[in-house]
């Protein structure tokens, strides 16, 4: 599967951003997705996660009530919603995606075999 990520910019800290990630393919809805962000010098980090029925999500605990992930089988796509942005926030954002035979989320990178070329979302103080 191939994924096209889009909808990164540049937004005052305290708004909004939404991203979409677009994945090629009729099988969509067999991958449980995930995004993914990095800053110059640190390691990728998790940031939310679906399963592939759209059912199960997860997230990690500074995006908890502020990020919401989704997903769209029929248009094989998937979106990260982000409110009350922080600096902190600002990274370049990748979406990920891999084979799933459950409904389960993943969270770990090196669990996915997929990836799209990131997306830079940048938060001003």
């Amino acid at each position: 599967v191939q994924l096209q990520a889009s909808g990164g910019g540049l937004v005052q800290a305290g708004g909004s951003l939404g991203l979409s990630c677009a994945a090629s393919g009729r099988t969509f809805n067999s991958y449980a997705v995930g995004w993914f962000r990095q800053v110059p010098g640190k390691e990728r980090e998790f940031v939310a996660a679906i399963g592939r029925s759209g059912v199960v999500t997860y997230y990690a605990d500074s995006n908890k009530g502020r990020f919401t992930i989704s997903r769209d089988n029929a248009k094989n796509t998937m979106y990260l919603q982000m409110n009350s942005l922080k600096p902190e926030d600002t990274a370049l954002y990748y979406c990920a995606a891999d084979y799933s035979r459950t409904t389960n989320v993943k969270i770990n990178r090196a669990e996915y075999d997929y990836w799209g070329q990131g997306t830079l979302v940048t938060v001003s103080s």
